[in-house]
């Protein structure tokens, strides 16, 4: 088995080594084969899919791969060596260990002591979610004790990973999409990777040979945070009567005026940090921790902006922010006003 080989076959930067690894520290979709792969991070939904294109890659290399699970929170003396034992027939084993970051006492010196002699055609992936728990096991890890690489699954907290990511799913599936279509799907799924996920791998397989926003609106327009995204488009470009009518479409289909003024929020804040700001959009994006796309959207929307409009804006979202989250007695009207003084650029 070639044990350098990209188990999803995806390019892209490896995640940040720590100081003290001695071990490759790789992003989700970098996983490969190693006697011991650590999987660690907050993003659940990452770590799932790494382990699973980890298993989908062995089981082609070898269609005999038998595959075990533990828990190790509720690990029972010596089930990590018994299953990576030799079989009759010397079949590969893959041997996936949940709940590191709740591991027994038992499991942790027994973890340990594998790490010092791995099994033959053996792989042993560890899951841990995060906090204190089995530090001991991961540092020893991270030694380089045992052959192991981490695949490192954090949460992707920036629309810019966000964007990335939708990015990645349909270029792996060789399907176009165009940038108005990755802004707004990446807004209404901003909250849950594992929905945005699902509805790329939706469009994909029922639309044609481009997916553009017009197509996500079609199957996803009903979204709170795209509703919220429209208003905020509408009244940053100046076209108040078409962002007042979109604002009060939203509410009256049960949008919550809190994740209106947050899209509000995202957008100015954006807007600020690049005001005045000169370079390519790379440039910028790089310094300012951003998008291209969204460097490039946030200097169309500058356009005719003063910086004293800016500020009052900025001013003004504040102020509707504490009103619709109880500090105001009518939230609607709140909304409607900051509404009409960004259409207005602050005037």
């Amino acid at each position: 088995m070639a044990a350098r080989t990209t188990a999803s076959g995806r390019t892209g930067k490896p995640a940040a080594k720590a100081s003290t690894a001695k071990i490759p520290q790789l992003a989700w979709h970098q996983v490969r084969p190693a006697p011991v792969v650590l999987v660690s991070g907050t993003e659940d939904f990452l770590a799932d899919r790494a382990i699973r294109t980890l298993r989908d890659f062995l089981k082609l290399e070898d269609p005999s791969l038998e595959i075990s699970d533990i828990q190790a929170d509720s690990y029972a003396p010596g089930e990590l060596l018994t299953l990576a034992s030799p079989s009759l027939f010397g079949e590969p084993r893959m041997i996936r260990v949940s709940s590191v970051e709740k591991c027994s006492d038992t499991f942790l010196t027994e973890a340990i002591e594998y790490l010092q002699n791995p099994a033959d055609d053996t792989y042993v992936i560890l899951r841990h979610g995060g906090g204190v728990r089995g530090k001991k096991l991961l540092d020893t890890i991270r030694s380089g004790v045992g052959g192991a690489i981490e695949v490192v699954c954090a949460e992707l907290k920036k629309d810019a990973d966000k964007h990335d990511f939708a990015t990645a799913e349909f270029r792996t599936a060789g399907k176009r999409v165009t940038p108005s279509a990755l802004r707004a799907l990446v807004a209404a799924f901003s909250d849950d990777l594992a929905e945005l996920s699902a509805a790329c791998q939706q469009l994909i397989a029922d639309t044609g040979a481009e997916v553009t926003e017009t197509t996500v609106d079609r199957y996803y327009g009903g979204r709170v945070e795209t509703n919220a995204f429209k208003v905020a488009d509408s009244a940053i470009a100046g076209r108040l009567g078409e962002a007042l009518v979109t604002l009060r479409h939203a509410l009256a289909s049960g949008a919550d005026p809190v994740p209106i003024v947050a899209a509000f929020a995202s957008k100015i804040r954006t807007m600020a940090k690049l005001f005045g700001a000169r370079g390519g959009s790379a440039q910028l994006a790089a310094t300012y921790s951003l998008a291209p796309w969204q460097v490039e959207r946030a200097q169309r929307d500058l356009r005719g902006w003063s910086d004293d409009g800016l500020a009052r804006c900025i001013v003004m979202l504040a102020e509707t922010d504490a009103a619709v989250k109880g500090a105001g007695r009518d939230p609607v009207f709140a909304l409607e006003r900051l509404v009409t003084v960004i259409a207005k650029r602050g005037e």
